[in-house]
């Protein structure tokens, strides 16, 4: 019965198959392929001079650096918990192991924004926390430090989310063997579980990399737009935009793009290892 339904569904008439076809093409050129022809023209419509010149700005220097060290940083953390809360989901059975798998797609959820106001209601200078850290020289909201933390929040789920199904598939007995020979935590670690989730881990790495360069509704609540010190890329473009500098805004975009293609380009390529 699968096997003729199969048959069946692909002898569906030309003109339907046409059809879909064609909405699919319109669909990607007007939402995908308009907008980064858009980008690239308005970037250098004026000649690649004013568009070095755009990207070498002092501010954009700084927002570029800022978006970086904030992805890196956030990757990193987000490396350590997904491993830790992947290790602990998948090899251990305790209490709660439904709800903590429950609030690990919270960030998926709940809107940027308002996570971003959550932060500053907790660690803004009118909060307990806040004022606390403040005494001892702690600035978090309107800082570098907020930009991380709001950052690594919504990166949050998606290393875990791919060790998890990984991790899972691979089971515990390998684990098993390895400690009833007497390896240690660390190498079991290293020598069976790793290998066999690598491609996924490099996977949610990719995907916690683009999504942490393009943030911009949780770092716009907790950086307080404050130009040459708490402005990542997507905020510099909106300050730059607003100011009708749409040169500089279109060049900083294709920055932006230029890492999104290189990003999808290297989730191909590990989709294909799968």
């Amino acid at each position: 019965m699968v096997s003729e339904y199969k048959i069946s569904a692909l002898k569906e008439p030309g003109y339907i198959r046409l059809t879909l076809i064609i909405t699919a093409v319109l669909f990607l050129t007007i939402f995908l392929v308009m907008p980064l022809v858009v980008i690239f023209n308005e970037a250098f419509g004026k000649g690649i001079s004013n568009f070095f010149n755009s990207i070498s700005d002092p501010e954009t220097i700084t927002a570029i650096k800022l978006t970086v060290f904030t992805t890196v940083i956030s990757i990193l953390l987000n490396l350590v918990f997904g491993l830790s809360a992947a290790w602990a989901i998948t090899k251990f059975d305790f209490r709660g192991k439904n709800f903590i798998l429950t609030l690990l797609d919270l960030p998926l959820t709940i809107s940027p924004v308002i996570s971003g106001m959550v932060f500053v209601l907790l660690l803004g200078s009118n909060s307990f926390l806040g004022s606390l850290l403040n005494q001892f020289g702690i600035k978090v909201i309107f800082a570098v430090p907020g930009i991380i933390l709001a950052t690594t929040f919504v990166t949050l789920p998606y290393i875990v989310r791919e060790l998890i199904p990984q991790m899972q598939e691979q089971g515990r007995e390998e684990e098993e063997v390895a400690l009833s020979l007497g390896a240690n935590g660390w190498q079991i670690f290293l020598k069976v579980t790793l290998p066999n989730i690598k491609w996924g881990l490099l996977y949610g790495l990719i995907l916690c990399n683009a999504r942490a360069m393009g943030e911009f509704g949780a770092v716009s609540v907790v950086s307080g737009h404050i130009r040459g010190y708490t402005n990542t890329m997507t905020l510099h473009i909106e300050i730059l935009y607003n100011e009708y500098n749409f040169t500089g805004a279109f060049a900083v975009s294709t920055l932006l793009t230029l890492l999104a293609l290189i990003t999808l380009l290297l989730k191909t390529i590990i989709t294909k290892k799968f």
